[in-house]
């Protein structure tokens, strides 16, 4: 990979990880309720499970979608059922960053996991490597790849877990938490629409 595409390749990253889709969401939520510390393993695991996505889809995974036709539909929809069962779990959470909480936020392996039924993640990493990938590429260049991926997403999604954590502190009682919750389950399901529509998040 010629260095003058690293900084390019930056800023996609970049934009795709810090605007609003359902991983930053579910991290506002979650650092309103738990905390920034306690949400540490559910950032890593976001950043994590893309740079694996870029080695696994870069080394041929990818393809699926042109072989098996359906695979792609049978993956939105998946994505979407599962994001509505999160939602849901937003909705209700009752955490509290001061106190006992019920509930808690993603581990390392469930955020990991998670990316692969991320509509919005499968598209950054597939963009990721048919725009900024050289026709003729090698290992050490999708390592290159998964690096910048790394290195630029986990202070993105971290400003968002930032800002829910902020947030949380100013909430006063567990009613407002409540609503916030609210607020943030509706907004994760909201972000189902252009996914369904086939729109890019």
């Amino acid at each position: 990979m010629n260095t003058h595409i690293w900084f390019p390749l930056a800023v996609f990253v970049f934009v795709n990880s810090i605007t609003p889709g359902p991983n930053n969401v579910m991290l506002t939520a979650a650092g309103a309720n738990f905390g920034y510390r306690r949400c540490l393993p559910h950032m890593m695991g976001i950043t994590a499970g893309g740079a694996i996505m870029v080695l696994l889809v870069g080394t041929g995974l990818g393809t699926v979608f042109d072989r098996v036709p359906g695979a792609y539909a049978a993956l939105k929809y998946a994505g979407a059922a599962y994001l509505i069962h999160l939602a849901w779990r937003i909705a209700r959470a009752q955490g509290g960053q001061n106190g006992p909480a019920r509930g808690r936020p993603f581990t390392f392996w469930e955020a990991a996991a998670f990316q692969w039924v991320n509509p919005k993640a499968w598209i950054m990493v597939v963009g990721m490597i048919a725009a900024y990938m050289p026709q003729s590429y090698a290992a050490h260049d999708l390592l290159l790849a998964a690096l910048v991926l790394a290195v630029v997403n986990y202070p993105s999604v971290s400003c968002w877990t930032l800002f829910g954590s902020a947030v949380g502190r100013m909430l006063r009682g567990p009613r407002a938490l409540r609503c916030f919750n609210a607020a943030m389950a509706l907004l994760l399901v909201l972000s189902l629409y252009p996914i369904l529509m086939d729109h890019v998040v």
